[in-house]
């Protein structure tokens, strides 16, 4: 495995930071604005046996519900923030879901599965909530799609730019979360439709909630 970087250690260092408290009342809160995120996880219906990698899976509360819904699938979760995996893992025993959830520590932007599971591909990956926070998002989604098997999908769910909302609600959703590092990316309707071009993938981008949230799924062609 790679050295770590200076990048890549003061963001796990950050995220710990923001997180050693809020870890513990986390999923309480966010599922009062974190929308989209069950629609996202029925939508993955992988194939018995499929492999689904959850990109930033924060606290687990997302990999617990894939596994209800599909039980029959081989799940990952990896994550920057030691924190967050120390609850991951206590969600996974929780739900008596420690055999079926695997979990690690990586870097978004250069996660190597094969020297963190030993898988090499994945059949689905998604990403909740997570490009948001990570700086150098446009190299998370590269890599995420580097580690798509031949017809596997990248499934993602986060904030919009509010397009229908009023712009008083915009501005005090933006200010409130820059205080948790959190910045909605303008671009990636922009960025998605020139990676599916360049790949000759499928993509359905669309708006949710008048534009609070984004959802897209990525197809990759087979092989």
């Amino acid at each position: 495995m790679s050295a770590v970087g200076h990048g890549e250690q003061d963001h796990g260092r950050l995220m710990d930071r923001v997180y050693r408290r809020q870890r513990h009342f986390y999923d309480l809160t966010r599922r009062y604005y974190l929308l989209g995120r069950d629609r996202l996880i029925a939508g993955l219906a992988p194939s018995p046996g499929g492999t689904v990698l959850e990109v930033g899976c924060g606290t687990g509360r997302n990999l617990v519900q894939a596994a209800r819904l599909h039980p029959q699938a081989e799940l990952y979760g990896m994550d920057i923030s030691h924190e967050m995996l120390a609850s991951a893992h206590r969600a996974a025993t929780r739900a008596n879901a420690s055999a079926v959830i695997r979990l690690a520590w990586g870097d978004a932007t250069r996660f190597n599965p094969y020297a963190s599971f030993g898988v090499s591909r994945f059949d689905r990956i998604y990403m909740s909530y997570t490009l948001s926070m990570i700086p150098d998002w446009q190299a998370t989604l590269a890599q995420a799609i580097c580690n798509l098997a031949p017809g596997g999908s990248l499934h993602i769910v986060d904030f919009g730019q509010q397009e229908r909302l009023p712009r008083w609600f915009r501005a005090v959703l933006r200010a409130w979360l820059a205080k948790f590092h959190v910045s909605p990316r303008g671009e990636l309707d922009r960025v998605l439709h020139a990676l599916a071009q360049k790949l000759g993938a499928e993509l359905d981008f669309r708006p949710l909630y008048r534009g609070y949230a984004w959802y897209a799924v990525l197809k990759l062609p087979g092989a």
